[in-house]
């Protein structure tokens, strides 16, 4: 299983998670296999509204399942789409967040209870 969580910073495990998918600074993925983690810098993290394109930075990494603050119905449906569930945690580094998912504890994110409008919970 590979977990993608948008961060605010690269420091891998001990890395926040970032507010919403699309804007953030980095992705840390988490493969629970390996145990092991990858950083990968958001070069597309500045768009206008309604324009990012964050799978451009994940393309070939074969990503099982995002968890992240927040993201808007078009993303979660285009992920849905490629088979990639997605996952809310509000807060947290990366070390909590993969904790959480293990446990089951994390909500499913859907195109209802998304981000409408970015007016994230």
């Amino acid at each position: 299983m590979r977990i993608c969580i948008p961060t605010e910073t690269d420091e891998a495990k001990a890395a926040k998670v970032y507010g919403h998918f699309g804007s953030a600074p980095y992705f840390t993925i988490y493969d629970s296999k390996k145990d092991s983690f990858e950083v990968i810098d958001n070069a597309n993290q500045h768009h206008a509204h309604g324009m990012c394109h964050p799978m451009g930075a994940l393309d070939n990494r074969k990503i099982d399942a995002v968890v992240c603050g927040g993201m808007g119905a078009r993303a979660v449906q285009k992920l849905n789409e490629g088979g990639i569930k997605t996952y809310r945690a509000v807060a947290g580094t990366v070390f909590e967040i993969i904790k959480k998912y293990k446990q089951g504890e994390l909500e499913e994110i859907t195109v209802e209870n998304s981000c409408i409008s970015h007016d994230c919970h």
